[in-house]
């Protein structure tokens, strides 16, 4: 296939960016979208021009590093899938594609497409851990009885790789369903019980400090999330909230 990419280019945070045009040829449609950047890189070095810098790592879906915006669509047209699980058989040949970072006021541009999601971390570092009796006389986790349901909800949740795909594709930039996901990771579990109240305070709380617009529901998240986390987990960060400021 011969494509043109309209890929945004900016040197660094302080730099105002623009979009910049590249042609690319006989990439096969059995390519994955990161190496048909590579192969683009290699033409660009080749040349002894700079290579656009963008984010990776396990190539496998799983890390949730390769958080591109591509023709409008976090992670591109394909469902269920991160960028790297993205394959060139979803282009035609002759399109032209436009690769953006994510967008958000939270994610500031590092350079090129590479974002700053490190908002997620501070998140999570709110929130995101229990208490342990580590005194030596420790009980087995396995001895601790959960509902499969919770179970089963608790481990849906915790399937969050934190790619930032709901902040991209909410209209609002939201981080309600990471948030969410987090909380309910540990919400449904009795060894989340201790901090259940102050989690969910801290983590909505350092959630609005980093700048994350509100919810409106328009479900958007969902449906561009890779693993498919649940509106349902707003739903019950809402509750978990009201509850625990009520006390």
């Amino acid at each position: 296939m011969n494509l043109t990419l309209k890929i945004w280019r900016q040197k660094n945070a302080d730099t105002k960016g623009k979009m910049v045009t590249y042609q690319v040829s006989d990439i096969s449609t059995d390519m994955s979208f990161l190496e048909m950047m590579d192969v683009l890189n290699e033409q660009l070095i080749n040349k002894g021009d700079e290579p656009i810098a963008f984010d990776h790592d396990c190539r496998e879906g799983i890390c949730g590093s390769c958080n591109l915006q591509i023709n409008g669509e976090p992670h591109g047209p394909d469902r269920g899938i991160t960028t790297c699980q993205l394959h060139m058989r979803k282009f035609k040949d002759g399109d032209t594609i436009v690769i953006e970072p994510f967008r958000a006021k939270a994610f500031p541009v590092i350079k090129d497409l590479v974002v700053d999601r490190s908002a997620f971390d501070r998140i999570q570092q709110a929130g995101g851990y229990i208490s342990v009796n580590t005194s030596g006389n420790t009980q087995d986790a396995n001895s601790i009885p959960v509902e499969k349901e919770n179970a089963d909800m608790s481990f849906y949740a915790a399937t969050c790789i934190g790619c930032g795909a709901c902040v991209a594709a909410c209209k609002n930039a939201s981080a309600m369903l990471f948030t969410s996901a987090k909380v309910s990771q540990y919400a449904l579990l009795p060894q989340g019980e201790v901090e259940a109240d102050r989690r969910v305070l801290q983590m909505v709380e350092q959630m609005d400090k980093e700048g994350f617009g509100n919810c409106t529901n328009t479900g958007a998240c969902e449906i561009e999330c890779p693993k498919g986390i649940s509106l349902e987990n707003i739903a019950r960060m809402n509750r978990e909230y009201l509850k625990a400021s009520v006390k």
